[in-house]
């Protein structure tokens, strides 16, 4: 086999295969009893028919086509190897020479990595600026646990208040016709911390149980139904129930109520632990981002066009599944933000993921960085745990879709890169800058 290399347009090479006559002439000859095995031919059994017959009935070129498709796959690998190319997409052939008794010539197309050049990733400084607890932030970590356990009282001798929880049946008008989704039977609203049309929830404050009324409101101009944007609406409203949010307060008693602690000091050293836990967290996140953004700044990559829109098509995709499972279709989304900013938009993402990408393998491959099987089980046991299944269960929607594996272990160099740049890279966590 005699192999030429050239390097055409952006990371695109094109491989010009010879395959000697005596190799060809075999795939040929095998095309030909393979195919024998399937077609039926009268007046001979499958597999039977002479090799004049089978060119006769089917034709030399289908047969030729049967014979690249079987013998490029090796061929094509083997070109690959020998010229160490680092192939990033499905090797496809372009064009063939296929006379019999002749050597085959065959073109073929492939994408290589780009080739990354990267800059100071090691003994780097970086400074990472403090996320503090503040009293606010202790102060909303206490009255999120006194929320969680308010209770509701049923209201029967006052209005609803901005604070209270109403149940209430609804129903919408435009324009004197009904809102197509407009309407609801016993919802509940909270009256403090509702996500209607503004106007909505602040209009049922002062009305009292059984109480039918309208109330006028006007939809966004951003609101994601094209037809009713910035128009008027009139909503009938009954209201079926009143129910008022009880606050505990922070006594020693409810703190005992909350966990095993024997009085609010208690409580609250818990609290803070939590939150210095969270805030240690926060700051090695950020440090791990701010090392890696400078790793990847320094690094320098010409990213081909052809492999930004496969990523690009790929994240449109998810986004588009994703919103999907949410009942919202891709028509509601563009109707309330351009098309092409979002594409736009999912374009500059797809760049940032493959430079990030060829980046890590690039640091990978020159720290000699691997995954072991250990590695991957973790990443087994992450996903078992997000989602609630078995690692045999995993198993068996790996086999049924092999990209998962291949994610899987993309996931798991990432990490094994990050932490060799965390351990090669010094990171000094300092005190927040003076706002100006």
């Amino acid at each position: 086999m005699k192999v030429t290399v050239e390097n055409e347009k952006e990371n695109v090479v094109k491989l010009n295969i010879t395959v000697p006559a005596i190799e060809a002439t075999n795939a040929y000859n095998l095309a030909v009893r393979r195919i024998s095995q399937y077609v039926n031919i009268d007046g001979f059994r499958k597999g039977k028919a002479p090799r004049q017959v089978i060119e006769t009935q089917v034709g030399k070129e289908r047969i030729k086509q049967e014979a690249i498709e079987n013998l490029m796959p090796k061929v094509i690998n083997e070109a690959i190897t020998e010229n160490n190319l680092d192939v990033i997409t499905q090797p496809y052939i372009t064009s063939y020479d296929f006379e019999l008794g002749k050597d085959l010539t065959v073109s073929v197309h492939v994408e290589t990595r780009p080739e990354v050049k990267l800059g100071e990733y090691k003994g780097l400084n970086v400074e990472v600026e403090d996320i503090p607890v503040t009293e606010e932030s202790f102060n909303k970590a206490l009255e999120n646990i006194q929320n969680q356990y308010a209770e509701e009282k049923m209201v029967l001798d006052r209005p609803a208040n901005a604070t209270d929880i109403v149940n209430i049946n609804f129903e919408g008008f435009t324009n004197g016709e009904k809102i197509k989704g407009g309407e609801g039977k016993s919802y509940r609203l909270d009256l403090g911390h509702s996500t209607f049309i503004p106007g909505f929830a602040e209009q049922i404050v002062g009305k009292s149980l059984n109480d039918d009324f309208e109330i006028e409101v006007t939809f966004p101009e951003d609101y994601h139904d094209e037809s009713l944007k910035g128009q008027k609406a009139t909503f009938k409203i009954h209201i079926n129930e009143i129910k008022e949010r009880i606050i505990p307060e922070i006594t020693d008693e409810f703190a005992q109520r909350v966990g095993k602690f024997n009085n609010v000091e208690e409580l609250k050293a818990d609290v803070r632990k939590y939150l210095d836990t969270a805030r240690e967290n926060a700051n090695k996140n950020k440090a791990e981002n701010e090392v890696f953004k400078k790793v990847i700044d320094a690094a320098e990559v010409e990213i081909p066009q052809s492999m930004i829109d496969r990523e690009a098509d790929s994240l449109l995709a998810d986004y588009k599944n994703r919103l999907a499972a949410q009942g919202i279709s891709w028509e509601m989304v563009t109707k309330t933000r351009n098309e092409e900013e979002l594409i736009k938009d999912i374009q500059e993402d797809a760049k940032v993921r493959i430079k990030n990408s060829l980046v890590i393998d690039k640091i990978a491959k020159e720290e000699n960085i691997k995954i072991a099987p250990a590695d991957l089980d973790k990443k087994f046991q992450e996903l078992g745990t997000a989602y609630g299944v078995s690692q045999q269960d995993i198993m068996k929607q790996i086999s049924k879709n092999p990209e998962i594996l291949g994610s899987l272990s993309q996931q798991a160099i990432n990490d094994k890169v990050k932490e060799f740049l965390m351990a090669n890279n010094k990171t000094e966590i300092v005190a927040p800058k003076a706002s100006k």
